[in-house]
């Protein structure tokens, strides 16, 4: 699947205004300009998620990607696109749904 590979500065979020960052962002000493290139192995947590369902709170708090079949690994770990399938979890592992990728690093595609 082709697609843009994300590293630790690409601008992900929540739908609902929170921002997905990596918890963990080491990648071995693979940079795409400056920056740690992303991996099924890192983990994602989300900040300043304001959700709520039926006025109680419910914010995104982790996120969980899918490695696509593109076949580049890090470290042994699959390398992360903006086009990998990911899902929202909250703190009670409920689905919300999937993270948007609003700016990735371009310069480096997968095809």
């Amino acid at each position: 699947m082709p697609g843009t590979l994300l590293d630790a500065g690409a601008v992900i979020g929540c739908p609902h205004g929170g921002r997905v960052a990596p918890a963990t962002t080491s990648s071995g000493g693979v940079r795409l300009a400056g920056a740690a290139a992303a991996t099924a192995a890192h983990s994602y947590v989300v900040t300043g998620c304001p959700h709520t369902v039926n006025r109680v709170p419910s914010p995104c708090v982790t996120v969980r990607w899918t490695a696509d079949g593109s076949g580049i690994t890090v470290d042994g770990a699959p390398v992360l696109l903006d086009t990998s399938a990911a899902q929202r979890f909250s703190a009670a592992f409920v689905p919300q749904g999937p993270p948007v990728v609003q700016v990735a690093q371009r310069k480096v595609t997968v095809r």
